[in-house]
């Protein structure tokens, strides 16, 4: 019989945890600029009130524009299912996962793009494009990171990738997940339109990249884009808080904690890059991620030498 505590503590932590994360990011970028910030729960507050507003559609737009948040929360939800959670298994696993969590994110960025292209806004034109063109890069550096982990657990599901790493595996592959880290680190900033790629709370026509394809989205569609954001840094930060947590415990309590104390740390991070770092020049975007693909390139290069 399966013990529902468990899977019950994974659906609660994957639904409920994710907008607080910006809420933490928020009060330390506030805490640095000595200001009190907003709450923490601010990003809930701004969810249920975008629900509750009607929303708005340009006759010049399709379907497409209409179902496009849609799935990208959808989307994000069931990559949250397929992602573990520190010790904690994934709710839904299978051989080659991996692959399906790969294809979601294509899946949402394809269709944003297309939405952001259905508004016939020279604008919004624009923000697809760099989306398109820097995504091109970031999928680079997050295939060879996952290559590279693939072939050190010689699996292809997430909760092996991610949860088979102990203590020994740290030591016998210990600079090529260092590398691997760092580069998804990167990923993580570029993915989640986080500074120094971009900044979400700015609306600076010359340098906006992802926040000016979403516009013209308004109520309960901006709630969905805004909620499948949260999810889509917490499932990435999973990635990286697996990684870095190469040690179990028997209690599913304990791990759970573990885990959010995890993730909160790396919200702070956050936080302190996004207050210690200017954002870049549009035209320098490209050479930070060139760095991720590099450092990718040379964790794969050094795990391929130990295995041949």
């Amino acid at each position: 019989m399966i013990d529902a505590i468990p899977v019950l503590l994974r659906f609660a932590i994957g639904l409920l945890f994710p907008p607080f994360l910006l809420g933490i990011i928020a009060k330390t970028k506030a805490f640095f600029a000595g200001r009190k910030g907003p709450r923490l729960l601010q990003v809930c507050y701004d969810i249920l009130k975008l629900t509750r507003k009607g929303s708005v559609y340009s006759p010049t737009t399709t379907w497409i524009f209409r179902v496009a948040p849609l799935v990208f929360v959808a989307a994000m939800f069931v990559s949250t299912l397929l992602m573990p959670f520190g010790a904690l298994k994934a709710p839904i696993q299978f051989y080659g996962d991996v692959l399906l969590f790969v294809g979601l994110f294509a899946l949402t960025r394809f269709l944003m793009v297309l939405a952001a292209l259905d508004t016939g806004s020279s604008f919004e034109g624009m923000g697809a494009s760099r989306e398109a063109a820097f995504s091109c890069l970031s999928e680079i550096a997050l295939f060879l990171n996952l290559t590279v982990l693939v072939i050190l657990s010689k699996n292809f599901s997430l909760s092996t990738l991610l949860g088979g790493y102990t203590r020994s595996s740290w030591i016998n592959a210990g600079p090529s997940l260092i590398l691997v880290v760092i580069s998804f680190f990167m990923i993580l900033l570029v993915e989640n339109a986080r500074i120094p790629i971009d900044d979400p709370d700015t609306h600076l026509e010359l340098t906006m990249i992802h926040e000016v394809m979403i516009l013209d989205h308004s109520g309960p569609d901006l709630a969905f884009i805004l909620y499948g954001a949260c999810l889509k840094l917490f499932v990435l930060g999973s990635f990286l808080a697996s990684l870095l947590l190469p040690f179990r415990f028997h209690d599913d309590w304990i791990n759970a904690a573990v885990f959010l104390g995890a993730m909160i740390g790396l919200a702070v991070v956050i936080g302190i890059v996004e207050s210690s770092m200017a954002r870049l020049r549009l035209n320098r975007v490209q050479s930070f991620i060139t760095v991720a693909i590099v450092l990718a390139s040379f964790a794969l290069i050094i795990v391929l030498s130990r295995t041949l």
